[in-house]
């Protein structure tokens, strides 16, 4: 199979059907295709690769003109580079393989860590290995792939591959760095958030994407476009100079090498080994990812540049303020450097997500599309949306404390008051809020888009206002019995107090 000519990627057209392309049928019918048809982590796998294609092909854009310019070229110089490339694709057979180090052998001829390894662990979905059988309820059968499965699937590894213990495989003589122990592939330190501009069709998403490498300069330094890692595979684990460009250029890093694999030809077994470091971005000096934030932490007077990670109890829009950041003045600190390319009164979609992992395990995908109204790049849109994630988040405890009192009233059967509701009472109470909030969040979105509204009537004459109070008092009302006196009782002095905060929050 040859992802240049076979279909593998999983898109929907137009019309709303789903199939599968191509590499190059992707940008040849980019056109009249809407979006990929894919989870959080294939997602970002297959934009860092078109965009590494797409970038390749036009040797550039070179500074913003050129990328404005460039999208009704950019389909022919993909098509004629990967005629050039095509060979560096092939998923199986001898020679050259996409992702695949050929001459791969585990160490010692050793059968266990390395060797034998089920191809099924490529997939994060399934039981194989240390993945957890929450999606999977065929842990331990034997699970076969399509090659177009299997393509894809080895793309999001390279990208994703959780931290842990691995077996140790020799390349061409040399065994493969860590001594049995591998960090994080980049796409997944610190759970990081990836976001990506969305547009009309699949074509016009991967053009808004792309930087241009006047930008790259400034952000990654001189003389790191570099160039992607088919282009330039290494040799062996010590060929610096092609290591260095895998690593730390921008091209090099987009499709990665994290992992050392070689897929057997029966395709239900591989050989597998830790791959290239990837330094992160950080205490580890390494460049920050261009889908990723970056956001400034200060402890003890020290600011600290860390990358916006994914949450499990945090949904994704109330940390959209710092997704949405477009201005890098701040010592790189900022939302996916793609926003450089937009006006700041420009409207957009914008898709962010990923894997979150912890202890060298993935958890879950998470992955959300906002429609950014026209200013809400500006710097008064953003600090206007944080104040109303920072408002929700005071009513939320509002609503805590608000619990808490009516238990402190209503008490037991016996009659003896209670200081501390149960924490399902909490969490239930919280969980009906945010999913409310979460449901209004256009709301915000309007507030940041337009600032002379929210100058005009305050907080507290806003829409976000009024749905943040219905959803905190009808939460409290769905988890606090009435059924009693002393309850009723109760629950009208905790209402009360709720409203009386509410609105004083509000008045600030």
């Amino acid at each position: 199979m040859n992802l240049v000519s076979d279909d593998w990627i999983p898109v929907v057209d137009a019309n709303g059907s789903a199939k599968r392309v191509s590499l190059r049928g992707v940008f040849q019918q980019g056109d009249g295709l809407a979006d990929l048809n894919v989870r959080a982590d294939e997602r970002v796998a297959l934009m860092r690769l078109l965009i590494a294609v797409a970038q390749a092909a036009l040797n550039g854009p070179a500074d913003w003109k050129d990328w404005n310019q460039c999208k009704d070229r950019l389909a022919d110089a993909v098509v004629r580079y990967l005629e050039n490339w095509q060979a560096a694709f092939e998923l199986l057979g001898q020679g050259q393989r996409f992702l695949q180090l050929q001459g791969l052998v585990v160490a010692g001829g050793a059968e266990e860590e390395g060797g034998g390894t089920l191809v099924s662990k490529l997939d994060f979905a399934l039981s194989t290995g240390n993945n957890d059988t929450l999606f999977d309820n065929a842990g331990g059968e034997l699970r076969t792939m399509t090659e177009a499965e299997l393509a894809l699937r080895l793309l999001a590894f390279q990208c994703f591959s959780p931290c842990g213990r691995i077996g140790v495989v020799n390349w061409n003589g040399e065994a493969s760095p860590g001594n049995g122990s591998s960090s994080h592939a980049p796409c997944l330190a610190g759970s990081m958030v990836h976001a990506y501009i969305r547009g009309g069709n699949l074509l016009e998403t991967i053009h808004r994407n792309l930087l241009y490498k006047e930008l790259v300069e400034r952000i990654y330094g001189r003389g790191r476009w570099g160039q992607p890692i088919w282009e330039r595979m290494p040799k062996s684990f010590s060929d610096k100079e092609a290591i260095r460009n895998a690593t730390e250029t921008y091209l090099g890093r987009l499709v990665p090498l994290s992992r050392a694999i070689w897929i057997e030809s029966d395709r239900l077994h591989m050989v597998l080994g830790n791959g290239l470091d990837y330094p992160g971005f950080g205490a580890k000096g390494g460049p920050r990812e261009a889908a990723a934030t970056v956001i400034v932490l200060t402890d003890k007077g020290k600011r600290e540049h860390r990358v916006l990670g994914l949450s499990l109890d945090r949904a994704m829009w109330r940390e959209l303020h710092s997704v949405a950041v477009k201005r890098h003045s701040d010592e790189g600190a900022g939302g996916p450097l793609a926003l450089e390319n937009l006006d700041d009164s420009a409207a957009v979609d914008l898709w962010a997500g990923g894997l979150a992992a912890a202890d060298g395990k993935p958890l879950d995908v998470v992955e959300s599309v906002f429609h950014l109204p026209a200013g809400m790049l500006c710097e008064t849109g953003t600090k206007i949306y944080e104040e109303g994630v920072r408002r929700a988040e005071r009513v939320a405890q509002a609503l805590k404390a608000a619990i808490r009192n009516y238990a402190d009233q209503a008490g037991n059967d016996s009659g003896q008051s209670s200081r501390a509701a149960p924490a399902s009472v909490r969490t239930a109470a919280l969980s009906r809020f945010w999913a409310a909030a979460e449901q209004s969040v256009g709301d915000l979105l309007e507030a940041a888009g337009n600032p002379g509204k929210i100058a005009e009537v305050g907080w507290g004459g806003s829409a976000w206002a009024g749905c943040l109070k219905s959803a905190a008092l009808e939460a409290l009302r769905l988890v606090c019995p009435r059924s009693t006196a002393r309850q009723l009782r109760a629950y009208v002095r905790a209402e009360t107090e709720l409203r009386k905060r509410i609105s004083s929050l509000f008045r600030e």
